[in-house]
């Protein structure tokens, strides 16, 4: 092998290992989906699931990743237990044959070495509509208590419920609905 062959082989494997793809599991004990509606204009409701798990995936010098996430949709949490029972219901999440929310992504867009813009597959009751979930912070350092990489973000959507099945006593209680999600996730 000739030194320019041998050359371009060592620089190869090393571009390849500085730019290789970062896994990281969801912290469940951080990670916080949250949904908001207007309750007959007289507030906007807010409401989260306890249970969420998944990976996300990032190559900042690529500017590629992916998101995959689930969400526990009996874990859902309205602060009052009648409550959470009604909206696990038919007319609503119907836990009973749809116990998870999944989200998938098809695209992750970076400014810089952050990810700005997640594109991505949601569905909800069986139902899967593309959204785009908006990253409004991101943050990326060791964490100090576990000694590994970790990533921890902020990002928001905008779904209408009843493209999900989920429009009964639309419009009084708002079709808009507002997700939200904080999430911390630490490197495999």
């Amino acid at each position: 092998m000739n030194k320019l062959a041998l050359a371009v082989l060592v620089l190869t494997f090393s571009v390849a290992a500085i730019a290789a793809p970062e896994t990281f599991n969801i912290d469940a004990g951080h990670t916080a989906p949250r949904f908001e509606y207007s309750h007959f204009g007289y507030s906007m409701q807010q409401h989260r699931f306890d249970k969420t798990s998944g990976k996300i995936v990032l190559d900042r010098a690529a500017k590629t990743g992916s998101v995959d996430v689930t969400i526990d949709t009996t874990s859902v949490n309205t602060g009052l237990a009648l409550f959470n029972g009604h909206i696990q219901g038919a007319d609503f999440f119907d836990t009973a044959k749809y116990p998870t929310i999944t989200f998938k992504s098809t695209a992750v867009k970076f400014d810089g070495d952050k990810p700005v813009a997640i594109e991505g597959n949601l569905t909800i009751k069986g139902v899967t509509k593309p959204v785009t979930l908006t990253v409004t912070h991101f943050h990326s350092m060791p964490h100090p208590m576990l000694k590994k990489d970790a990533i921890g973000a902020n990002a928001v959507a905008r779904i209408k419920r009843s493209e999900f099945n989920m429009g009964k006593y639309a419009p009084n209680v708002g079709d808009d609905v507002t997700l939200t999600i904080a999430v911390e996730a630490v490197k495999e």
